[in-house]
């Protein structure tokens, strides 16, 4: 067995003079270094690696192993040649071949004569010399490579250094495909997630508008991202009458998407045991002060439709205020005691309100008001107002001309409204 010292690429472009063979494996060494370079595939990198030295050099095998630290193994990814193992064969680091050698010290080594090195482990019968070259980044292992030859002593000083100045590449190469492939993983299934989160969310909305007579109820959540903290919801109850809800759970995404889930379940226990808005608010926000994270909070307006009083009932926790509009135009309904849930200690209040024939009651989230346009400016008050007098409005019909003036900019908050409005002739 013989070593030959690692020698730094700079080194060996400044060896003078250079002899014709010289500057062809300097040239080939640029080639592959750039065609590597620019393969982010980690599979079709290693093949091409293996399968272009092996062809470059008239090896009768090239091999490039990775290391798995967890399990202190050195694992096939790739081989040109091999008959006898195939991708996946593991060496124990320190134990196993000349592979598992290089991997513990960090060094190169090079068997002139395959048969007197105690390390080398048979593959194929044609082999007579081997080199094994540790691929490094930095301090971090990220696997050896080795290339074997028919003849004896195939490999010259030359050659041994044009491998080694590869190899740092290869190193390179592989840890950029490496963790290129991790983070698409990592993204392939954080999009599964938020599709599946999305679908799971999706089904705790209504399935469809309550059937009312006499009342056109709606509602719609459009969220920012894939999951969002906006919820509404229609509880029919055994008496005839309806619980709205439209609940903004602070924050973003998955979390804000699970605290609203959690905050859906107890608002539905409660109103199912028809108490007053008030009182199920009352009670729902003593249940959150004790289960929500510090700093979070919900803000919500529950009401209760009553269809053959033909009033409406709500208490607000916090929430913008609900939008009326009559026989005596539009205004913003609010309620004397209202605090948003979960952040403390607090009692509410409730506002009762007579719908008169062609009355129109709008809740919504800030996600609609709050829309803005390319020009910046925000969809507002008077626009939400403006579309809700219109004859055919609808949650629907409003979330369209707020995406509408939102144009390419889109929601960039969640954004829901529930519409409840009273046939005439009724």
């Amino acid at each position: 067995m013989a070593t030959v010292p690692s020698v730094p690429m700079g080194e060996v472009v400044s060896l003078r003079p250079l002899q014709l063979s010289q500057v062809e494996d300097l040239q080939r060494l640029q080639k592959a270094a750039q065609k590597i370079a620019s393969i982010l595939d980690l599979d079709q990198l290693i093949d091409k690696i293996v399968n272009d030295v092996a062809i470059s050099f008239g090896c009768a095998e090239a091999n490039i192993y990775l290391h798995e630290s967890e399990k202190g193994e050195m694992v096939l990814a790739g081989t040109h040649g091999c008959t006898m193992h195939c991708k996946g064969n593991r060496l124990k680091v320190g134990k196993e071949g000349m592979v598992g050698y290089v991997a513990a010290t960090g060094q190169m080594r090079y068997a002139p004569d395959v048969r007197k090195d105690k390390y080398y482990i048979a593959c194929e019968h044609a082999t007579l010399s081997e080199v094994a070259i540790p691929l490094h980044v930095g301090d971090r292992l990220i696997g050896v490579f080795t290339a074997s030859h028919p003849d004896l002593d195939a490999f010259s000083r030359q050659q041994i250094r044009i491998l080694q100045a590869l190899c740092e590449h290869v190193a390179a190469a592989v840890h950029n495909a490496r963790r290129f492939q991790s983070e698409r993983v990592e993204r392939e299934a954080m999009s599964r997630e938020a599709q599946e989160a999305r679908a799971i969310q999706q089904a705790l909305l209504p399935k469809s508008s309550p059937y009312i007579p006499g009342f056109m109820v709606s509602g719609l959540s459009v969220p920012a991202g894939a999951v969002g903290g906006d919820w509404y919801d229609f509880i029919p109850f055994p008496d005839g009458r309806w619980g709205l809800v439209l609940a903004d759970v602070s924050g973003k995404g998955t979390a804000a998407a699970l605290l609203m889930s959690a905050t859906r379940g107890m608002l539905r226990s409660l109103a199912e045991a028809c108490c007053s808005p008030a009182e199920v608010l009352t009670k729902l926000n003593n249940l959150l002060v004790d289960d929500f994270p510090a700093g979070k909070f919900v803000t919500m307006v529950y009401a209760v439709l009553d269809p053959a009083g033909r009033t409406i009932t709500f208490a607000n926790a916090g929430h913008l205020h609900p939008l009326l509009i009559n026989e005596r135009g539009a205004r913003f309904v609010d309620v004397e005691r209202g605090p948003p849930l979960g952040l403390g200690s607090g009692d509410y209040s409730e506002c009762t309100i007579p719908l008169s024939e062609g009355a129109r009651l709008v809740f919504y989230s800030d996600g609609i008001t709050e829309a803005v346009n390319a020009g910046d400016e925000e969809y507002g008050l008077e626009r939400l107002s403006a579309h809700a007098a219109c004859p055919d409005a609808s949650a629907v019909s409003i979330a369209d001309d707020v995406r509408a003036f939102a144009g390419d900019s889109g929601v960039r908050d969640d954004a829901s409204v529930v519409f409840v409005g009273v046939s005439r002739g009724n």
